[in-house]
């Protein structure tokens, strides 16, 4: 029997239990501290939309006011002697809250993507972009050491435009058994989806900038050459193709504000400053179309953004979407903003995922409408305009993809895991018999 979930449980409510005690010696003094903090937090939310939504004096403003906030609540705590109790009473929750994500975890680890043993490739055909991620093909000498397994490289001319789907049918039609990308995501999902179409295994090489694919496979991000071992010793995994009207994507398609970003020329230079310049218009719904999306029985009227991805990630925020545990459970992850003013955004800094302003779910199919004949949308990053209504699906376990036996991310139980926190389920893993929970 396995305590440790049960022991993890009981030492994050102890450290709760001694959060508040902290907060307790401090005395009115904490107490008034710990207030202005929350008030502070409300404030810098407010603060932060007011920098987003607005240009100008109101930017400037908001973005002076979300950073007095939280300052201001250090020097009260400061001023009042009490930092030092207060500093602690907020480690000892945060560390709280990550050992009771911790005993959640461990008492119902996720399972991971059942591996299939096949034979290896004899004519596998690689296409590699060498401007991809800063020029990783050269720097990690992706093409000697592809060619040494075996396999035939063919180097993306990135002075011209490519049709890269193209390149992957002639592969096949002269007798490849195995293709693979060393390249971004977006040259990823073309050539994989030509590899479903085939029932050919596909190769997934981390040689992009992000490599969101890789992560959720579990490849090593760091070093893409090890990728290249699924060549001579790997294991099959049957994973979804999204597919986003006739276009496949590998990762998410996001609609409303960032899509409309992604579409400026200027974007991909200045991103920061692009983005700054657009969202006002954005979040106030003057720019862009007005969207509606039907996931399921479900119905998001007008959300500002909207990202639709290959199965669900782990964890409910826009911020921090970590890892998709698993990419072969045959439905859409969904997550909606729609944050209309100040208040929706402090209840958001507030409630996190439980504010009414996010909306997390998942489905089989997502049909996204709009008062527009076309809108931007963004297929796993690559910025491209749509007709509506857009429909996004899922091909279910229809791409094979060859990995490494041995790769760092196998396990998502080793995998840090981010879920909605119920200090409930906590305390009865910390104290029911193992037979009455559920």
């Amino acid at each position: 029997m396995d305590h440790r979930p049960r022991l993890l449980a009981r030492t994050a409510l102890l450290c709760a239990v001694l959060s508040v005690v902290a907060v307790g010696f401090a005395g009115l003094h904490g107490l008034l501290v710990v207030f202005c903090a929350l008030i502070g937090l409300v404030v810098t939310a407010v603060g932060g939309w007011w920098a987003l939504a607005h240009h100008g004096v109101p930017r400037i403003v908001g973005a002076v006011v979300a950073v007095a906030a939280p300052a201001g609540v250090l020097v009260l705590a400061v001023s009042s002697e009490v930092a030092l109790l207060v500093l602690l009473a907020l480690g000892l929750w945060g560390v709280g809250l990550v050992l009771a994500r911790s005993a959640l975890h461990a008492a119902r680890p996720p399972k991971p993507m059942p591996t299939h043993e096949m034979p290896a490739p004899r004519r596998p055909v690689l296409i590699m972009n060498p401007k991809s991620g800063g020029g990783k093909v050269e720097q990690f000498q992706l093409v000697r050491r592809a060619e040494e397994l075996g396999a035939r490289v063919v180097l993306l001319d990135t002075s011209v435009p490519q049709d890269v789907a193209g390149i992957a049918r002639r592969a096949v039609a002269e007798g490849a058994d195995l293709l693979g990308v060393a390249g971004g995501d977006g040259t990823q999902a073309l050539v994989a989806a030509v590899a479903a179409e085939h029932d050919l295994p596909f190769l997934v090489i981390s040689a992009g900038t992000r490599n969101h694919f890789a992560l959720d496979l579990g490849l090593d991000r760091t070093d893409p050459a090890t990728c290249l071992d699924a060549l001579r010793d790997g294991v099959e995994l049957l994973v979804d193709l999204g597919r986003v009207g006739e276009l496949p994507f590998v990762n998410t398609v996001s609609f409303g504000a960032y899509a409309q970003i992604v579409q400026s020329p200027q974007y991909r230079d200045a991103k920061t400053a692009t983005a700054l310049d657009a969202l006002p218009e954005l979040l106030l719904g003057t720019g862009g179309a007005h969207l509606t999306a039907h996931a399921g029985e479900h119905r998001l009227d007008g959300p500002q953004a909207l990202l639709v991805s290959n199965n669900p990630y782990a964890a409910p925020d826009p911020v921090s979407l970590g890892r998709r545990p698993r990419l072969d459970r045959g439905v859409l992850g969904v997550l909606g903003i729609r944050v209309e003013g100040a208040a929706q955004a402090a209840e958001l800094a507030l409630r996190g995922d439980r504010a009414k302003g996010l909306t997390v779910l998942s489905a089989r199919q997502v049909t996204v409408h709009a008062d527009a004949a076309e809108i931007p949308v963004a297929v796993d990053g690559e910025a491209l305009t749509l007709a509506t209504p857009v429909v996004c699906s899922l091909a279910v376990r229809a791409l094979r993809v060859r990995v490494p036996r041995g790769r760092p991310g196998a396990d998502p139980s080793q995998q840090p895991h981010a879920r909605r926190l119920d200090w409930r389920d906590v305390a009865r893993l910390a104290f029911l018999p193992m037979e009455n929970r559920t």
